[in-house]
């Protein structure tokens, strides 16, 4: 999909964060979100005055509408149909809460969503509920999985990894084939809102997870795409070649995935227009600018579209242009959204610089 879309025109994926009210307090909550919804949240006349401006994008605009929780916004259906009538490609991914019932999940379905992503964090009910924050958030998102298949909805399964959650990958993995999910996307996490408090896995254990993903991808009927580990792609391509695929880096790299800034733009709840939601350094607010002209034309954006602007060792990798590293976690990390990637334990060849966190680490290739 992506191999159509040329991103420094438009992005892949254009993100709406409705609002930050939510009931969950998921400890790894990008958006701190919130009880109560803000009362400078975009309303129902920018929101379509946003959609129109996504159009603008192209045919085929991927918008996802996400929180907080979308649907603590009672305009959440009229802006998905206002949406789709034009012709965007409208998803949702709400909170699994008790509200979110088999009737809004058709009631989404009907108004034209082609996508319904969910969240699991654990493979049991008790590890995923503890990691949310509210018993029965587990019982309530399978119960919304059952109705956007009964729905005929494509659905979606969303899964942080981090050292809490990691061990219950292999599980999660059987859940998103027992709920006939059409991808599965695997965040990894970056240290911003609630998040910043949680402990990441270390480079060389991200290393033998997305090793274990490049397997999983290629033994399972469900897509798998990373969210924040764009090494990710230099992992596949480095299994092609090893295995005498002979693959070309620009294959892969466009087949599996977009960073902040490169195929990737977020709205914020008030209007800020950042590289990705786990990346908050504004370039703009769409009540002030137009959202087509600070994507293609904000210096930030264009600068996170250019590998040769990136530092460390990530500049310096022959994986940049298929790969490029974490933008966002460079940023919480380093404070520099063009500095090295600290969760990637790859070392370009003949590089002697510094490295994110002076480490040693192993060489590939």
């Amino acid at each position: 999909m992506h191999a159509n879309v040329d991103t420094d025109e438009r992005p892949f994926v254009l993100v709406w964060e409705l609002t930050r009210a939510c009931e969950l307090t998921c400890k790894h909550c990008r958006a701190d979100a919130q009880s109560e919804r803000h009362p400078d949240e975009l309303t129902t006349a920018e929101g379509t005055a946003l959609l129109d401006e996504a159009r603008r994008f192209g045919e085929n605009q991927l918008v996802v509408l996400s929180g907080g929780d979308p649907l603590a916004r009672d305009d959440t259906v009229e802006l998905i149909e206002y949406g789709a009538d034009r012709g965007l490609l409208m998803t949702l991914t709400p909170s699994g809460t008790a509200s979110l019932t088999p009737d809004r999940v058709r009631d989404v379905a009907d108004a034209g969503a082609r996508r319904l992503a969910l969240s699991v964090d654990g493979g049991s009910q008790a590890a995923h509920d503890e990691f949310r924050g509210e018993p029965g958030s587990f019982e309530s998102t399978m119960q919304a999985a059952a109705a956007a298949r009964d729905a005929g909805l494509p659905l979606q399964i969303n899964t942080t990894v981090c050292a809490e959650t990691v061990s219950q990958l292999p599980a999660i993995r059987d859940l998103v084939a027992d709920l006939d999910a059409v991808l599965w996307s695997v965040f990894f996490l970056v240290p911003v809102g609630r998040g910043a408090v949680l402990d990441s896995i270390d480079p060389e254990r991200a290393e033998d997870v997305m090793a274990w993903l490049a397997e999983a991808e290629a033994e399972e009927e469900f897509g798998i795409k990373t969210t924040e580990a764009p090494h990710y792609r230099r992992v596949a391509l480095q299994r092609e070649r090893e295995s005498g695929a002979g693959a070309a880096a620009d294959a892969i790299g466009r087949r599996t995935g977009i960073t902040a800034g490169d195929g990737f733009a977020f709205v914020s709840h008030v209007g800020d227009v950042f590289p990705s939601g786990f990346l908050p350094k504004s370039a703009g607010n769409v009540r002030e600018r137009s959202l087509v002209d600070v994507y293609r034309d904000a210096d930030l954006f264009t600068d996170l579209r250019d590998p040769g602007a990136l530092r460390g060792k990530c500049g310096a990798c022959e994986y940049r242009g298929v790969c490029g590293g974490s933008r966002s976690r460079a940023y919480a990390t380093a404070g520099d959204p063009l500095a090295s990637d600290p969760l990637c334990a790859y070392v370009p060849e003949g590089y002697d610089g510094p490295l994110p966190d002076d480490r040693p680490a192993a060489t590939g290739d």
